[in-house]
């Protein structure tokens, strides 16, 4: 099974150690599905790990680590982004589960309509709870 995992979804888990985002990081850290990332989405990470906000939660030491586990994900290279989106912020994620043929693309963000798109191709689009209920 291959899942694309939001950034805010890999920011939750090294934020908290207890609760969905976690159990999913540590689920996917004991090969129990496979992580789709892309060189856009690692950018994405190291750049937002540095906003003043995420730095006052974050330490850089563990967003090291992060960045270094999901390069031995599946790295897509290129992504041919024209995917529709509400927030073109987003069509990254949506092009990752695409080319990367994933079966989950899970998010907590609720406002970018995401959620409410439901799948893309054959991915489902899903909440990081109803992940942990159907998956883990």
């Amino acid at each position: 099974m291959r899942v694309v995992l939001d950034t805010n979804i890999l920011f939750s888990a090294l934020i908290s150690p207890h609760g969905a985002p976690n159990a999913i990081y540590r689920a996917w850290r004991a090969a129990h599905f496979e992580v789709v990332t892309s060189r856009m989405q690692l950018d994405e990470i190291r750049r937002a790990s540095r906003y003043p906000k995420l730095q006052a939660v974050l330490q850089p030491a563990k967003v090291g680590v992060m960045v270094n586990n999901l390069q031995r994900a599946v790295v897509l290279e290129h992504l041919n982004i024209e995917v529709e989106a509400n927030d073109p912020n987003d069509a990254f994620l949506l092009a990752m589960a695409v080319t990367g043929d994933a079966d989950y693309l899970v998010t907590g963000d609720r406002r970018a309509g995401l959620l409410q798109r439901g799948h893309i191709e054959r991915a489902r689009i899903v909440t990081p709870a109803v992940f942990c209920a159907e998956v883990l």
